[in-house]
């Protein structure tokens, strides 16, 4: 497994730990509020790591699996909350 492959893995791991920590912690509004920030927390938490990296090979490919990877695990998540009530 690459190290791009074990960024976005990582990524994935800390979005399903922060939807579960909304979703148990706070009222169901409240909750998609904190989807949106944890998504936008994602894909900048790409961003990040290739400013620190200063090596731009890669970049969109990342980008787009972690953005791609949390937008589906946070969609499950509010499909959750929805029929949860």
């Amino acid at each position: 497994m690459s190290k791009s492959w074990v960024r976005v893995v990582i990524i994935w791991v800390v979005v399903a730990v922060f939807a579960l920590a909304a979703i148990q912690n706070f009222e169901s509004e409240q909750a998609f509020v904190w989807f949106g920030a944890i998504l936008a927390g994602s894909i900048a938490s790409v961003s990040i790591a290739h400013l620190v990296k200063a090596a731009p090979a890669g970049f969109v490919r990342e980008l787009i699996y972690a953005g791609g990877g949390s937008y589906l695990i946070l969609a499950l998540a509010s499909l959750f909350v929805f029929l949860k009530g």
